[in-house]
């Protein structure tokens, strides 16, 4: 079912989402906050039966001097430092296996898959912990964690992780600095594009059905998680809802795409009731940088799947 606005509308689609006045000066307040605390990146070889790929766990430093991990998988035939990948991953996984994830690797370029603090426990799994989440009362799931102040807010805190996973990466011998993309899938896909604002010098973003877009229309013509936690926790929290929106505003990520300049490869599956088409193309209409999108007319949330992954690898070697 195509239950959203007709191709033509979408690809017009270009809403007024709310900004906060203080938007940039919030975000360099964070980073720098960030900053005070080495990235201090840390790979360590593992034994793995893989014959092609060389598999390091890491450990860098978050949000809040948080220790976030990681996988680093690296072809093991390479002679100088490789084009990479940083990888985020979709809501209520983790870093999972490191053996789950070979596209990038088997392709040749360096990939980095950022571990999700305080996921990891629905459909692969975490070794990242969350100790500052606030405590405060919240809908089950991450997406109302803090929500009533942007400074507690859980995906603040993981757009900060994804920034220094980007900075982890590049910390490598092997990786080539100049030459990194973010890319992700969902709520990865958020953070792929939250990344290619906040990171500097990201070379290219892969946001594939992205989450975390248009919060206001999204909590409106969906209900199906997570954002069906974000229309529960307003029905409680009556009187709340202007502090929840305006939290929101924060990370909303069509506010991050305006600011993006990398060049950017999006999907949309236009049978998505879990991130719905107007939201990825309220991102898509608004990202600033040269961008192209891949329409799946009769797929929903799990977008091109395996034939995304060509549109992918096609991108990829043009820009990386």
């Amino acid at each position: 079912m195509q239950f959203d606005l007709p191709l033509p509308e979408l690809e017009a689609y270009r809403p007024e989402v709310a900004e906060p006045a203080d938007f940039d000066d919030f975000w360099a307040d964070q980073l720098a906050a960030a900053a005070a605390f080495p990235v201090d990146a840390r790979f360590e070889q593992v034994a793995s039966p893989l014959v092609t790929v060389d598999v390091f766990d890491v450990t860098f430093t978050g949000h809040g001097n948080t220790e976030i991990r990681g996988w680093l998988l690296l072809p093991r035939q390479r002679s100088e430092p490789l084009p990479t990948v940083v990888e985020y991953v979709g809501y209520g996984g983790g870093r999972g296996l490191s053996h789950e994830s070979l596209l990038w690797s088997a392709a040749g370029y360096a990939h980095f898959r950022m571990d999700t603090r305080g996921q990891g426990s629905d459909w692969s799994t975490g070794d990242s912990p969350d100790p500052h989440d606030t405590g405060d009362p919240s809908v089950p799931g991450f997406l109302t964690k803090g929500i009533l102040r942007p400074e507690g807010y859980y995906y603040v805190r993981l757009f900060v992780d994804a920034v220094r996973a980007v900075a982890a990466a590049r910390s490598h011998e092997a990786v080539d600095p100049a030459r990194v993309a973010v890319a992700g899938a969902s709520q990865g896909g958020g953070l792929a594009l939250a990344a290619a604002h906040l990171a500097e010098g990201v070379v290219a973003t892969m946001p594939e059905v992205p989450f975390l877009a248009h919060f206001a229309r999204a909590a409106q013509i969906t209900d199906e998680k997570p954002y069906a936690e974000l229309a529960k926790y307003c029905s409680t929290h009556r009187d709340r809802i202007a502090d929840v929106f305006a939290t929101l505003s924060y990370v909303d990520v069509v506010n991050h795409a305006k600011r993006s300049t990398a060049p950017g490869l999006f999907s949309v599956g236009l049978s998505d009731l879990v991130t719905p088409p107007s939201t990825v193309f309220a991102a898509y209409n608004w990202y600033r940088g040269p961008k192209s999108i891949e329409v799946y007319p009769y797929n929903g949330h799990e977008g091109g799947g395996a034939h995304h992954d060509l549109a992918k690898l096609a991108f990829a070697a043009e820009y990386l």
